[in-house]
């Protein structure tokens, strides 16, 4: 049988045991060009996502979105949250010049007593479209009594009637858990809510398992700060009651004096939350820090309020 691996060489001698040596060569340095490829292309897909480029992209309320390409807000951020445990999800959202910023701003978190912001913003907008009365009196009976974490209503003596709009407010400024399931399950109903929810466009909020992410709820404050749930002077109410929280040991320690934010705290084992509309002069914003398997309570709060000051800073300087 003849030998196809033969070649001549250059004093024009048959040899063997060199079979097709340099076509095996190339074909070596093909695939290793393409392995090289294929590993650098894959390790794009796990950048920590704080220096990936976000494409510009609609968010929930039909604004489009322009993520910046200056990463010096978010290196700020990170630096500052480098020596503390747990997980932080930030976002950023520049109202007027519709640019945000965001760290693990998707993050699908336990909202804790967030979730009285969107209790209150169905509220209104039922108020608003004369579906309910805010002066209605309402007399919580020991059932409805929620004996645990914040709020003054636990402590009142029985038969205390309060009307809707007052236990908004009880809501909002004192995080009061009997306020919040009563308007919530025996006032509005929790499905009606979470309908309300979905219309507004929050795509990662679940009421019933008590969910939200710091970007879903940028979509329902920025609304509620743009006058879109309800009338003027109810919107007005609702930014009230959330500038006079009595939770102020956060994102407020990062504003100067002056300056009126809009905001709710939230508080879980290993949960410090914090989402606010900052007014800023000629460049309101939005500002929401979710943290999770937080280990030290007054650390995470100091580090969201210096958070706060940087994203303060950063934007007053622009």
């Amino acid at each position: 049988m003849r030998d196809y691996s033969l070649y001549r060489n250059n004093n024009g001698q048959a040899e063997t045991g060199r079979n097709f040596r340099k076509p095996k060569i190339l074909i070596i340095i093909f695939f290793g060009l393409i392995s090289l490829f294929l590993v650098l292309k894959l390790s794009q897909n796990y950048l920590p996502l704080s220096l990936k480029k976000s494409k510009p992209e609609n968010n929930q309320s039909g604004q489009k979105t322009n993520t910046l390409s200056d990463n010096g807000l978010i290196t700020s951020i990170e630096k500052e949250i480098s020596t503390t445990s747990g997980t932080f999800s930030v976002y950023v959202y520049d109202i007027n010049n519709k640019k945000d910023y965001g760290l693990h701003e998707q993050t699908i978190i336990s909202a804790a007593s967030i979730n009285k912001i969107p209790i209150l913003a169905a509220l209104y907008y039922l108020a608003g479209k004369n579906e309910l009365d805010l002066e209605k009196i309402i007399i919580p009976q020991p059932k409805d009594i929620q004996n645990y974490g914040s709020g003054s209503i636990q402590y009142d003596p029985s038969g205390t009637p309060y009307s809707l709009k007052t236990l908004a407010r009880l809501m909002m400024e004192k995080s009061d858990n009997t306020a919040a399931y009563i308007l919530a399950s025996l006032v509005i109903g929790m499905d009606k809510i979470q309908t309300l929810v979905d219309g507004w466009g929050l795509t990662q909020t679940r009421m019933i398992d008590n969910k939200t992410s710091a970007k879903d709820m940028s979509v329902l404050l920025i609304k509620m700060y743009k006058g879109e749930i309800t009338s003027p002077s109810l919107t007005s109410e609702m930014l009230g009651f959330m500038e006079k929280s009595d939770y102020d040991d956060r994102l407020p320690q990062g504003i100067p004096e002056g300056i009126k934010i809009y905001h709710k705290t939230g508080d879980d084992i290993g949960k410090i939350h914090d989402v606010a509309i900052v007014n800023l002069k000629n460049r309101p914003y939005y500002l929401g820090i979710l943290t999770m398997d937080m280990t030290n309570d007054e650390t995470t709060k100091k580090t969201m309020a210096k958070i706060s000051q940087i994203v303060f800073k950063y934007l007053s300087s622009l």
